[in-house]
């Protein structure tokens, strides 16, 4: 080992050095990209060369190399938007984005999204973003997450009403109605009657009223009617009844027999075209001293409608809604979580790929484990410039100095070439 040895081992600090200023110049470049994670570098000394001294065997470090390039997976800060498709993840989950056309996955903390012309929630290089669907019943479906898709151009059909529910208190000290109900005096023949509007199969709706007659101490009837206009077979201003039944309370105002009642089968034939509609009644009444008073009801039909908005919220549920008030699930957004997020490949656009080192990811939706998505915010770059910058100063000083070692051994050799004259 001589002397010019050393210039091999400036140069090494020189190559490490240069390749640290370009790791910080890349975060500092990167300040302002959403979801960026800065990268470091780590050093670590080349193979030592062997040299026998008077005191024995020694070692010689002949310079540095690059060791590796971490990414710092760190939590960035939020910035607030005015976009509700703008996401942003707290927590150790990534954003999973396929390119169309393809079965490539990708993953991103950069949750810029927004939905394309055909409905498709998407990156702003048009990656397609992955969740999981909702079945008819409401329930995530199983399998792997697919493209968030939204029905932008067509309408949504009508939905018949197959269920009301009624929440009612019937005043325990109404009168005993004699001969109990009779269609022709409604009002006269009942103590109380409540309205509630359905929809047909093509979207009309129509006015079914219920009528409570007190038959007995805690036995009240209840008929469900309309008007003989709508119906195949009625009168208009007649009333016609489509559901009968009878309601049993306990001694303390309690409902304890009655509770589901229907419409009679075919009596809702409309004349309108529409199919032939049963209606299921829930009854969740009681028979208190007080005024008889609807405190809720609802109904599972609707009309056709188009669409108005969609939305996305804490959960990372994608809802559709529509001008007829139906609010509809799409989707909830999928994340992904592996076990070691610092063998993640960086691919450039904000997207990160899985590699062996990285492990398999778990893939699920928000969850304390995976994260927490924020609607109307971006995860801002995680880099912070005064630290960024000592690290120039520290890196500039360390290529100076490396450099200086280069100009001293060249004087060195200056040297001993003058030796000989």
């Amino acid at each position: 080992m001589g002397i010019s040895s050393a210039l091999y081992t400036g140069v090494s600090g020189l190559n490490t050095n240069g390749n640290a200023m370009s790791v910080l110049g890349n975060n500092i470049a990167n300040t302002n990209t959403i979801g960026f994670k800065a990268s470091r570098t780590i050093f670590s000394d080349l193979l030592s060369a062997t040299i026998s001294g008077s005191g024995g065997v020694s070692q010689v470090g002949r310079g540095t190399q690059l060791s590796v390039v971490d990414n710092i997976f760190s939590q960035g800060t939020f910035e607030n938007t005015e976009s509700n498709t703008d996401l942003a993840i707290e927590g150790e989950g990534f954003f999973i984005v396929k390119p169309v056309g393809t079965q490539q996955t990708f993953y991103t903390r950069a949750g810029a999204f927004r939905f394309n012309e055909q409905g498709y929630l998407v990156n702003p290089e048009g990656l397609r973003v992955q969740g999981k669907g909702f079945e008819a019943d409401g329930t995530l479906s199983v399998g792997d997450p697919t493209d968030i898709k939204v029905d932008i151009g067509t309408l949504i059909p009508a939905r018949s009403t197959t269920t009301i529910g009624l929440t009612t208190n019937l005043d325990s000290n109404a009168a005993v109605v004699a001969g109990g109900f009779n269609p022709a005096n409604a009002i006269g023949t009942s103590s109380y009657a409540t309205s509630t509007r359905v929809f047909d199969s093509l979207g009309n709706t129509h006015l079914l009223t219920t009528y409570f007659t007190k038959t007995n101490a805690n036995e009240w009837q209840w008929n469900t009617v309309v008007d003989g206009g709508e119906i195949i077979g009625g009168t208009p201003g007649v009333l016609d009844i489509v559901g009968t039944g009878t309601l049993q309370f306990d001694v303390n105002g309690n409902l304890i027999a009655g509770q589901n009642g229907a419409t009679n089968p075919g009596a809702l034939a409309w004349n309108n075209g529409s199919a032939v509609q049963n209606v299921s009644l829930t009854f969740n009444t009681t028979q208190f001293s007080s005024d008889s008073i609807v405190i809720s009801q609802s109904q599972d039909g609707y009309g056709a409608g188009s669409l108005v908005r969609i939305s996305i919220d804490g959960d990372g549920i994608v809802t559709a809604n529509y001008s007829n008030g139906e609010r509809i699930r799409i989707s909830q957004i999928a994340l992904a979580k592996f076990p070691n997020t610092g063998g993640l490949l960086k691919e450039g656009s904000n997207l990160y790929a899985a590699s062996d080192a990285s492990g398999d990811p778990r893939i699920g939706v928000p969850s304390s484990e995976l994260g927490k998505i924020f609607t109307n915010a971006l995860e801002q770059s995680n880099v912070d410039l005064a630290q960024e910058f000592v690290k120039m100063i520290t890196t500039q000083r360390g290529f100076q100095a490396n450099s200086r070692i280069i100009t001293t051994t060249d004087e060195l050799l200056g040297e001993l070439i003058n030796l000989k004259r």
